[in-house]
């Protein structure tokens, strides 16, 4: 039986997911940024400190419900399909368009954001393995093997080894997070503090004082390869997850919990999510960010981000693009018919 509760917090997640999404688009497009403009690098830093973490988190939350059975099979058959596609087109594109330095091209190594796919077959195998174990115990072992993978001496984009485990805490987070838990949290004057929170994190990321290097924020690298050899760089990624979570918490108090329009584009921010990388990219390679050196200009980045988003979320793109982003995978699960039968 569905109650209000549920209705209430599917309608959240998918808001708190468009707006993520919005985020994920703003912060690939100032990324080109970074280095030359500072306001780029402020609001760059303030948004890698919470969108992947709750990103994952809703991914974790939205899988409770598909899992398992055949419901499960089909998504991780689709995701499979997904990057396969993907990584293809990306990798195609790059050679002859894109050029971005220091890509490996390699179905062992996603291309840029497509380490989400990679590690969201990665989440949902590992949450099955966990089914058995208490969910307290499920996330001190998350939050351990996210600190102990920083010790690899790899190269973390392999399989996108690093970011699997150090996003893992979020996903097991979000699969047992309910709504009811949210609202009662969240009260009024709470989300005004989280608010302040949020913003006073905006102003700090854009200070010399707070100082986090991206690439810890990333979480796509080795402490070896982040420069920290030390046998205690794993109190740094200790450090981060407390970041992440203060971060993560006080954007939760921007969501709107009614149901609007942005709840039905929330359904579909898988669209913009593997679109809006061959934009961005298209964009960069135009050399269109060499004419970008003003605050308003960054700005104006940020509004066609935004704007982008809405239109990646429309039912035509749906339609147009839906054979390459929900491929058909049935025809995979159906049983294989005996080539000869058994006689009588």
């Amino acid at each position: 039986m569905t109650t209000s509760h549920d209705v209430q917090g599917e309608s959240f997640f998918l808001n708190l997911r468009f707006l993520l999404i919005i985020c994920v688009f703003a912060g690939n497009a100032l990324e080109p940024l970074v280095a030359s403009l500072q306001l780029a690098q402020q609001w760059f830093s303030w948004i890698f400190m919470f969108h992947m973490p709750l990103f994952v988190l809703v991914t974790g939350y939205f899988a409770k419900t598909s899992l398992t059975g055949l419901a499960g099979q089909k998504v991780l058959l689709q995701i499979g399909m997904q990057y396969l596609i993907f990584q293809s087109l990306y990798s195609i594109l790059d050679i002859v368009i894109f050029h971005v330095p220091h890509i490996h091209h390699s179905f062992f190594a996603p291309y840029l954001l497509l380490w989400f796919l990679a590690s969201h077959i990665c989440w949902r195998l590992l949450m099955l393995s966990f089914q058995k174990i208490p969910p307290v115990v499920q996330l001190g072992i998350s939050v351990l093997l996210g600190i102990l993978v920083g010790y690899l001496p790899v190269d973390g984009i392999w399989l996108s080894v690093c970011r699997t485990f150090v996003y893992l805490p979020y996903f097991v987070a979000g699969y047992h997070l309910k709504y009811v838990d949210i609202r009662r949290f969240f009260t009024t004057p709470v989300r005004i503090i989280a608010g302040i929170v949020s913003l006073l994190l905006m102003v700090l990321a854009g200070t010399s004082y707070f100082g986090i290097p991206a690439g810890w924020l990333y979480g796509n690298m080795t402490y070896g390869e982040l420069g920290h050899t030390e046998w205690y760089a794993g109190i740094y990624r200790i450090g981060i997850y407390g970041v992440q979570w203060i971060a993560s918490l006080a954007f939760l108090s921007f969501v709107p919990t009614v149901t609007g329009r942005i709840t039905e584009m929330g359904r579909r921010t898988l669209y913009v999510f593997l679109l809006h990388g061959l934009i961005v990219r298209t964009v960069v390679a135009k050399g269109v960010y060499e004419y970008i050196d003003t605050p308003v200009e960054v700005l104006l980045i940020l509004v066609c981000a935004a704007g982008l988003c809405c239109l990646l979320t429309m039912p035509w793109v749906r339609t147009a693009t839906r054979p390459l982003i929900e491929p058909q995978v049935e025809w995979m699960l159906k049983p294989t018919p005996y080539l000869f039968r058994r006689s009588a």
